[in-house]
C-alpha cells in the first residue's frame, strides 16, 4: 500500500511540474558522421580514419588510375610539367591511393605516370597498402616546386616531372612517366666520380648509401616493394653498377 502510494505521489510531480520522462533511444541521424573531406577533395597528405573510408564508399574506391583532373593539370604548369614535344596531357594519368606509415594510419595519396604503367602501378601500389608497407610521403613533386632535391630529402615518393637524369643534360624516364622512385631520403642516388667524390642525392643522404646496415624504409631484394615492381617488368636503380639509384624503379622498355 504505501508502495502505490509513492507511485502515485510521483505521478502528480511530474504531472504538476510538466516533466515528460521518454524512454532512452539511439538516433543515428544524430550520429557524428566521419569526415570525408580528405577523400571527397583528394587531399593527399592528409590522413584519414577506417570509418572515413567506409563512408567514402570503401577501400577500392581509393584505388584508381584516371585522367588528370583540371584542378591537379594546373598545379602541375611550369613546375612538373613543361610545353614539350613528347609527352602531354593525354599520355598521362592520375593516381590515388592510400598508403600506411610507421604511423600505423591510412595516409591520402596520389601520383602522376604514364597510361603505359597506370593500371600496373595502382595495383602495385594496393598491394603495398594491403601489406601495411610504410611510404612516408606520396604528394606530386609540385608541392615542392618541382625541386627533386628538395622532395627527396622530404622522403617523398612520386613518379613523373619533367626533368634530366641527375648530374646530366639527358632526360630523365621521369620526363615520361616511366620511372618510379620510392622512399627517396632512405632509399638515394649515388655515382662516385673518377676523381674520387662521390656525388648523392639528396645531399642530406650520406648515411644510407651504405647498405649494409639496418634502418627504416630500407628497400633490398628481400624488399616487397622490390619484388612487386620487378614482377611488374621495372628493373630496380639499385642493381645498376655505373651508378646506384636504391629508391628507382623504371619501366624495361623493349
Amino acid at each position: 500500500m504505501k508502495q502505490k502510494k509513492l507511485w502515485m505521489l510521483a505521478a502528480i510531480f511530474v504531472v504538476t511540474c510538466g516533466l515528460v520522462i521518454m524512454p532512452s533511444c539511439s538516433n543515428s541521424d544524430n550520429a557524428v558522421k566521419p569526415d570525408t573531406s580528405a577523400l571527397d577533395n583528394w587531399q593527399a597528405g592528409r590522413t584519414v580514419t577506417a570509418e572515413a573510408v567506409k563512408a567514402f564508399g570503401g577501400i577500392d574506391k581509393c584505388f584508381a588510375a584516371e585522367p588528370i583532373p583540371d584542378g591537379v593539370w594546373a598545379r602541375m604548369q611550369g613546375k612538373t610539367y613543361k610545353e614539350n614535344p613528347y609527352i602531354g596531357r593525354d599520355d598521362l594519368r592520375h593516381i590515388r591511393a592510400l598508403h600506411w606509415d610507421y604511423d600505423n594510419q591510412m595516409h591520402v595519396g596520389e601520383m602522376i605516370v604514364n597510361v603505359q604503367i597506370a593500371d600496373r602501378v595502382a595495383a602495385i601500389l594496393r598491394q603495398l597498402f594491403d601489406a601495411k608497407y610504410p611510404i612516408q610521403r606520396m604528394l606530386l613533386p609540385d608541392v615542392y616546386d618541382a625541386d627533386d632535391e628538395t622532395q627527396m630529402r622530404d622522403n617523398n615518393s612520386s613518379c613523373f616531372c619533367y626533368r634530366a637524369i641527375a648530374g646530366t643534360t639527358k632526360l630523365s624516364k621521369h620526363a615520361r612517366g616511366l620511372a618510379v622512385d620510392i622512399n627517396t631520403l632512405y632509399n638515394p642516388y649515388y655515382k662516385d666520380r673518377t676523381d674520387g667524390t662521390r656525388f648523392i642525392q639528396p645531399a642530406t643522404a650520406e648515411a644510407y648509401c651504405d647498405r649494409s646496415w639496418d634502418f627504416p624504409y630500407k628497400i633490398t631484394h628481400d624488399d616487397l616493394c622490390f619484388r612487386l615492381f620487378t614482377d611488374a617488368g621495372f628493373e630496380w636503380g639499385g642493381d645498376w653498377t655505373s651508378c646506384k639509384d636504391f629508391q628507382h624503379f623504371e619501366l624495361i622498355e623493349e
